[in-house]
């Protein structure tokens, strides 16, 4: 299960820029996950309230997860088209001169914080 080494890296990275920025808790977290990251997302929200338990600044922060697609891209013909749905063979040229472009990847996207005033 690589979704908890994810969360524990995820959740230093928003605990140290928390800490920047004299932040005491954290409210939402938003990731974007790429289609073909073989990320579980049932078990990356498992794993991550699990974790933000153990955390003062993360204690009951939600964690939102925006899928991102996978898309492919032809180098025969140039076109792009859905990865999940075609995997490496194009469906307009039937070439199998392709490669990803995006989906695989996951990014801190925002943090909201708590408005302490």
């Amino acid at each position: 299960m690589h979704e908890l080494s994810v969360v524990f890296h995820v959740a230093k990275m928003v605990e140290n820029i928390a800490k920047e920025n004299n932040v005491k808790h954290v409210k939402r977290v938003v990731l974007q996950v790429g289609e073909v990251s073989l990320i579980v997302h049932a078990d990356l929200q498992d794993c991550w309230k699990w974790n933000a338990k153990k955390s003062e600044v993360l204690n009951n922060c939600e964690l939102v997860i925006e899928p991102i697609k996978a898309i492919t891209l032809c180098e025969s013909c140039g076109k792009t088209y859905s990865t999940v749905e075609f995997a490496k063979v194009c469906p307009y040229c039937k070439s199998m001169n392709t490669h990803l472009v995006q989906g695989k990847e996951i990014n801190l996207k925002e943090i909201a914080v708590l408005d302490e005033n």
